[in-house]
Protein backbone atom coordinates (compact mmCIF):
# COMPACT_ATOMS: atom_id res chain seq x y z
CA UNK A 1 0.00 0.00 0.00
CA UNK A 2 1.13 3.38 -0.87
CA UNK A 3 0.87 6.40 1.38
CA UNK A 4 -2.09 7.77 -0.60
CA UNK A 5 -4.01 4.53 -0.23
CA UNK A 6 -3.35 4.45 3.53
CA UNK A 7 -4.53 8.06 3.94
CA UNK A 8 -7.76 7.42 1.96
CA UNK A 9 -8.64 4.14 3.60
CA UNK A 10 -10.89 4.15 6.62
CA UNK A 11 -10.37 1.83 9.50
CA UNK A 12 -13.01 -0.82 9.99
CA UNK A 13 -15.82 0.26 12.26
CA UNK A 14 -16.50 -1.70 15.38
CA UNK A 15 -19.25 -1.36 17.92
CA UNK A 16 -18.52 -1.84 21.59
CA UNK A 17 -21.37 -2.08 24.12
CA UNK A 18 -20.39 -1.20 27.66
CA UNK A 19 -22.68 -2.21 30.49
CA UNK A 20 -23.15 0.06 33.45
CA UNK A 21 -21.82 -1.86 36.41
CA UNK A 22 -21.82 1.03 38.91
CA UNK A 23 -23.36 -0.09 42.20
CA UNK A 24 -26.54 1.64 43.33
CA UNK A 25 -27.73 2.82 39.93
CA UNK A 26 -29.68 -0.20 38.88
CA UNK A 27 -30.26 -1.80 42.27
CA UNK A 28 -33.15 -0.92 44.59
CA UNK A 29 -32.12 0.80 47.84
CA UNK A 30 -31.47 -1.51 50.72
CA UNK A 31 -32.89 -1.35 54.22
CA UNK A 32 -29.93 0.67 55.57
CA UNK A 33 -30.29 3.29 52.84
CA UNK A 34 -34.02 3.62 53.49
CA UNK A 35 -33.48 4.09 57.23
CA UNK A 36 -30.70 6.61 56.64
CA UNK A 37 -32.91 8.57 54.22
CA UNK A 38 -35.74 8.60 56.76
CA UNK A 39 -33.46 9.82 59.57
CA UNK A 40 -31.85 12.57 57.45
CA UNK A 41 -35.24 13.73 56.14
CA UNK A 42 -36.65 13.87 59.67
CA UNK A 43 -33.66 15.87 60.88
CA UNK A 44 -34.05 18.36 58.02
CA UNK A 45 -37.76 18.83 58.79
CA UNK A 46 -37.09 19.30 62.52
CA UNK A 47 -34.35 21.87 61.78
CA UNK A 48 -36.64 23.77 59.40
CA UNK A 49 -39.41 23.79 62.03
CA UNK A 50 -36.99 25.09 64.67
CA UNK A 51 -35.79 27.91 62.42
CA UNK A 52 -39.37 28.89 61.61
CA UNK A 53 -40.16 29.06 65.33
CA UNK A 54 -37.14 31.30 65.90
CA UNK A 55 -38.24 33.62 63.08
CA UNK A 56 -41.78 33.68 64.47
CA UNK A 57 -40.50 34.51 67.97
CA UNK A 58 -38.32 37.35 66.64
CA UNK A 59 -41.29 38.77 64.68
CA UNK A 60 -43.52 38.52 67.77
CA UNK A 61 -40.99 40.34 69.97
CA UNK A 62 -40.51 43.06 67.34
CA UNK A 63 -44.30 43.50 67.06
CA UNK A 64 -44.69 43.75 70.83
CA UNK A 65 -41.89 46.32 71.02
CA UNK A 66 -43.55 48.41 68.30
CA UNK A 67 -46.92 48.19 70.06
CA UNK A 68 -45.35 49.20 73.39
CA UNK A 69 -43.57 52.16 71.80
CA UNK A 70 -46.80 53.30 70.09
CA UNK A 71 -48.80 52.85 73.32
CA UNK A 72 -46.22 54.86 75.30
CA UNK A 73 -46.10 57.72 72.78
CA UNK A 74 -49.90 58.08 72.62
CA UNK A 75 -50.59 58.00 76.36
CA UNK A 76 -51.00 61.82 76.64
CA UNK A 77 -53.50 61.85 73.78
CA UNK A 78 -55.53 59.06 75.39
CA UNK A 79 -55.47 60.84 78.75
CA UNK A 80 -56.65 64.10 77.16
CA UNK A 81 -59.49 62.32 75.37
CA UNK A 82 -60.66 60.75 78.63
CA UNK A 83 -60.82 64.16 80.37
CA UNK A 84 -62.93 65.82 77.65
CA UNK A 85 -66.67 65.76 78.17
CA UNK A 86 -68.52 63.85 75.49
CA UNK A 87 -69.70 65.95 72.57
CA UNK A 88 -73.39 66.53 72.23
CA UNK A 89 -74.55 65.80 68.76
CA UNK A 90 -77.11 68.07 67.18
CA UNK A 91 -80.17 66.36 65.81
CA UNK A 92 -80.12 66.28 62.03
CA UNK A 93 -82.22 69.01 60.43
CA UNK A 94 -82.98 66.96 57.35
CA UNK A 95 -81.09 69.15 54.93
CA UNK A 96 -77.44 68.72 53.99
CA UNK A 97 -75.61 71.43 52.12
CA UNK A 98 -72.28 70.48 50.63
CA UNK A 99 -69.85 72.63 48.74
CA UNK A 100 -66.33 73.88 48.32
CA UNK A 101 -64.86 77.22 49.30
CA UNK A 102 -62.01 78.82 47.40
CA UNK A 103 -60.43 81.76 49.20
CA UNK A 104 -59.32 84.24 46.58
CA UNK A 105 -58.47 87.14 48.88
CA UNK A 106 -58.60 87.51 52.63
CA UNK A 107 -59.72 90.91 53.86
CA UNK A 108 -60.22 92.03 57.43
CA UNK A 109 -63.85 92.94 58.07
CA UNK A 110 -63.02 96.11 60.05
CA UNK A 111 -61.07 97.49 57.09
CA UNK A 112 -64.09 97.01 54.83
CA UNK A 113 -66.45 98.65 57.31
CA UNK A 114 -64.15 101.63 57.81
CA UNK A 115 -63.31 102.11 54.18
CA UNK A 116 -64.11 105.47 52.50
CA UNK A 117 -67.07 103.88 50.74
CA UNK A 118 -68.61 102.95 54.09
CA UNK A 119 -68.13 105.75 56.64
CA UNK A 120 -68.31 104.73 60.33
CA UNK A 121 -71.86 106.06 60.74
CA UNK A 122 -73.25 104.50 57.62
CA UNK A 123 -76.51 102.55 57.84
CA UNK A 124 -74.78 99.41 56.54
CA UNK A 125 -73.27 98.77 59.95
Amino acid sequence: MTDAQVANSTPPRSCVIVENKMPGLTETPGLLEKILTLVVGTLVLVAAFMFSLVILAVALVAGLMFWGYFWWKTRKIRHGLREQPPRQQRPPSGQVIEGEVIVVEEVIVDEIRNSPKNPPNSPDR
